[in-house]
């Protein structure tokens, strides 16, 4: 019953996105490209190394067949773009990927089990295993693609029995489950014998991740191995293997020689002996504070995440409690201590490397010393090792850094430089050419030829992972962006992606912070001026012109706990007046001076803390009405939602017939009346996916659903600026329009694939809407159009919306040099039709000769073609047979061109028709 259900809601959202009006409205990708995003897997070409296939975590798979210079998206017509793996037949050219990240983030998004392309991604099919979420590992056999074996890790945040291991003997229309550990504990690495197909092993890997901790180890992570083609499986790391085998067990990651050498990479979180534990954090808090002010935040950011505070805390924020409150460096440490005590008793051993060399019985530590700087404490973002496949002393790992040893593990050096992004994913050996790697990690694709020496950048395509997206209201606006992994990042709206800036030395997209980027907001009466930051509450006042950075985030009052913030910590500017800045932690804090100073404005606006390592029971997303000042809301990661109308002195709670205890992904207060409020809650971090959107006439205290026809986690609304009745929502898998308040959902994401959308932001005076993805970067649309789709303009048969007049140009049709295109006007004409066929389009001049006709196929909604102002050719026949001395005359490019004048264009299909005069203007001198 329960796929039954899920066919027929992806039949209805495939239905909606088929009768869209909005075929033609197409979105622009306007960047970035150079931070690129999350590499999940790599396939590559062992005959020709320069053509290989990507997949991005959660931007599609692409391919390239000039070593990475350029790349083409070959899934975008896919039913996600959501990657764990890839697998290549290069003989035939058919791709299998395993759908769903498997790197266990908070933005590990799921998939929908494994699809199959027999035509290099034009096209894809579903081959199944869709519970089992993400998909770690395919194999496919070389010499009968009907045998395929398939890693499931299942579910992120619940337990499910659908993971494991799947074999098919048929090409994916049946799966046999052959492995099933528990239903906590999927399978995270696949390694398969290429000398001898029946050796295969796996690496299961139990962990529980929840909104507010993540415990990535258990005693039911371990290695397995078949050998029999993965139809039946063995344990091999028990107790008495010499691999660990207990409860501090993580991720584990295989590199194969052959079938009697292999090695293993773990996550090993079991503690240090007390004698060796070390504490950095511990050393440099127990200095003096004039000593700790000089250590620098690299350092400090390095040691908070040495004692498992990467998820609450960072640098700026220990300094800050001690500046702010007059602290000394120990007085924070007795509060880092309380709130993480078993981590400051001791240290886990962390990233461990194991070689067995009689096929898995027996496992040897490959290192006397522990492996330092390389995991921190996530380390369930890695375990990856590759082998040389002819020289087994090679080995590579890949962590924070990437590292390599040449004598079987014994030793280890970093070979990641400047130009390569941490956090490393994968790394590919050429078998023809050891010194040949490919590295895939968090910031894309490099390429280094010396066994990292050097490395080549692949990163031209826009793969960003934004979280949130801005503008400002300059006359050429800049979009700015908050990344996953890589900062804030600025750039003109109009950005078209191409390579010019190498030879100019500048990109059009800058840099303003680093870290995990985040919100930001821009002083609407000085665009230098940008409030930004990145995880867990670290915001920055940023003057661009003046080159300042002052660090704003509010400070517990001494003697209180720190306050809790979350990952993505909202912030806003009041649209009342631009000195007024709001954020939120479990309080929603006000400052009337831009971030100089803070009040607390509420009480706690959560269920209260929750014990975890993640900052949990924070405010998501906060909402000022335009109508108002101080009628305000917020709504929390627990599921709380509050009002207040007198601007924080008082608070009500506001959840009557809600879903309860869900994210609140945002709270939107209109900005048409005043009563109306919109919200949309998220239960992606319960494995919920269900659509969750509302709406409110009474501020709040009634609710009405408006999710009809949506089908994905939402993560944000808008309204449009102009026109009430249309809302616009981003979900994990797209982006959907509404004309009719949110009774009914249309696809809006015509040019963009199946990607999920963080956050929306309209540009009301260039009247376009601007688009924040999670893994394909920014897009923005045209929407002046569409506000145009009033009741009264949907209710006709065939409208012609407006034709700009235009100046000519003595050089139209003409080349500015011979190897040139020659140069040719074009106009978007729109125009809306409410049923599919031939439209007849006529021009004609001020004495009524017809200078122009052109036969249009529409489709039902909004419809567009491109004018080059061009003479019809049996218009200039007719022209020319009646004005012997007056003859028109081509351009150089042989068309004819329109004279000065005023003209009139003309629509017409069946009875119906509409019309709209424009000028074509002598050219200014």
């Amino acid at each position: 019953m329960k796929q039954l259900i899920v066919l027929f809601l992806l039949i209805v959202q495939s239905v909606t996105a088929q009768n869209s009006l909005f075929h033609q409205v197409e979105a622009k990708n306007i960047g970035p490209t150079v931070m690129s995003g999350r590499v999940a897997d790599l396939a590559v070409n062992p005959n020709n190394p320069t053509e290989f296939y990507v997949a991005y975590a959660t931007g599609g798979l692409w391919y390239t067949n000039n070593n990475g210079t350029s790349f083409t998206p070959v899934m975008d017509s896919a039913e996600t773009v959501n990657c764990g793996s890839v697998t290549v037949d290069w003989n035939s050219g058919t791709i299998w990927v395993g759908t769903g990240e498997v790197n266990a983030s908070r933005s590990s998004y799921a998939g929908v089990g494994v699809l199959k392309s027999s035509d290099k991604g034009k096209t894809w099919e579903n081959l199944g295993l869709k519970e089992s979420h993400h998909i770690s590992r395919i194999w496919v056999n070389p010499s009968n693609l009907n045998e395929i074996v398939v890693a499931s890790l299942g579910h992120l945040y619940t337990t499910n029995k659908e993971r494991g291991i799947y074999k098919s003997i048929d090409g994916g229309k049946t799966w046999k489950q052959t492995l099933f550990v528990a239903d906590d504990a999927g399978i995270i690495d696949l390694a398969v014998s290429k000398n001898n197909p029946k050796i295969m092993f796996a690496t299961s890997w139990q962990k529980d991740r929840k909104a507010w901790h993540f415990d990535g180890d258990g005693e039911k992570s371990g290695i397995y191995k078949s050998e029999d083609g993965g139809t039946t499986w063995k344990l091999v790391s028990s107790n008495e293997s010499g691999f660990p085998a207990n409860a501090g067990v993580g991720r584990i990651g295989l590199a194969m020689f052959n079938e009697n050498v292999i090695y293993a990479v773990v996550d090993n979180q079991n503690n240090r002996p007390k004698k060796e534990s070390k504490s950095k954090l511990t050393a440099m808090l127990s200095t003096p504070g004039a000593d700790f002010m000089e250590i620098s935040n690299k350092e400090l950011n390095v040691a908070l995440k040495e004692s498992g505070f990467r998820e609450k805390y960072r640098a700026e924020n220990i300094k800050s409690w001690i500046i702010e409150n007059n602290m000394q460096p120990v007085e924070a440490l007795a509060i880092l201590a309380d709130a993480n005590k078993a981590l400051f008793e001791t240290e886990v051993i962390g990233c461990e490397v194991y070689k067995s060399e009689d096929g898995g019985k027996t496992w040897k530590r490959t290192h006397e010393n522990y492996i330092d700087d390389m995991y921190y404490t996530y380390g369930y973002y890695f375990a990856n090792i590759s082998v040389d496949e002819k020289n087994q002393n090679r080995v590579y790992i890949g962590g924070v850094p990437l590292l390599f040893s040449e004598d079987g593990g014994k030793n280890f050096t970093m070979i990641s430089k400047e130009n390569v992004h941490a956090d490393h994913h994968l790394t590919w050996i050429n078998p023809s050419n050891p010194n040949h790697i490919i590295n895939g990690n968090d910031g894309g694709i490099n390429i280094s030829y010396d066994n990292g020496e050097h490395w080549i950048k692949c990163n031209n395509e826009a793969l960003g992972q934004l979280y949130a997206v801005n503008v400002d209201y300059q006359e050429n606006y800049n979009v700015y962006g908050g990344l996953q992994d890589n900062g804030v990042w600025f750039g003109p709206n109009n950005y078209s992606h191409n390579v010019a800036w190498h030879q100019e030395g500048k990109y059009p997209y800058q840099e303003l912070i680093g870290g995990d980027g985040m919100q930001i907001q821009v002083d609407g009466r000085n665009p230098n001026v940008v409030f930004a930051g990145f995880q867990f509450g670290n915001y920055y006042k940023i003057n661009q012109k003046e080159n300042k950075f002052d660090y704003i985030t509010p400070k517990a009052p001494k003697g209180e706990k720190p306050y809790r913030f979350n990952w993505q910590t909202p912030i806003l500017l009041s649209s009342h007046n631009q000195d007024i800045l709001y954020m939120g932690s479990e309080f929603l804090h006000r400052s009337m001076n831009q971030g100089e100073s803070w009040e607390r404005i509420s009480d706690d606006l959560t269920h209260g803390a929750k014990e975890g390592n993640v900052a949990f029971g924070t405010i998501t997303t906060i909402a000022e009405s335009k109508f108002q000042f101080g009628l305000l809301y917020t709504g929390s990661d627990d599921g709380k939602i509050h009002i207040s109308k007198d601007g924080g002195a008082s608070w009500k709670l506001i959840l009557n017939n809600l879903p309860q205890n869900l994210w609140v992904s945002r709270v939107v207060a209109s900005k048409f009346k005043k009563e109306r409020v919109y919200i949309t809650l998220n239960g992606y971090r319960n494995d919920n996916f269900n659509s969750h959107v509302y709406v409110s006439e009474d501020f709040g205290a009634n609710w009405t659903s408006i999710s009809s026809g949506l089908t994905q986690a939402v993560n944000v609304i808008a309204e449009d600026s102009e026109n009430e009745n249309i809302l616009y929502v981003g979900t994990d898998n797209g982006l959907f329009i509404s004309l009719d308040k949110g009774a009914t959902w249309q696809d809006f994401s015509n040019g963009m694939p199946k990607v999920a959308v963080h956050d929306l932001v309209i540009q009301s005076k260039a009247k376009e809407l601007v688009v924040g993805t999670h893994g394909r970067s920014i897009y923005k649309f045209d929407i002046s159009k569409v506000q145009g789709l009033t009741n009264e303009l949907l209710a006709k048969n065939l409208q012609l919306f407006k034709v700009n007049d235009r100046s000519k140009s003595e050089r139209w049709g003409t080349q500015n040099y011979a190897w040139g295109k020659a140069i040719e006007p074009s106009q978007d004409i729109w125009f809306y039709a409410k049923t599919d066929g031939d439209v007849k389009v006529t021009i004609t001049n001020e004495s009524g000769f017809v200078v122009y006709e052109k036969q249009v196929t529409a489709k039902q909604g909004l419809n567009t073609f491109a004018y080059d102002y061009s003479i019809s050719n049996k218009a200039v026949e007719n022209w020319n047979k009646k004005n012997k001395k007056n003859q028109l005359k081509p351009a150089e490019n042989k068309k004819y061109y329109l004279q000065t004048g005023k003209y009139k264009m003309v629509i017409a299909k069946d009875k119906d028709s509409d019309s709209k005069t424009f000028e074509l203007n002598v050219p200014k001198k």
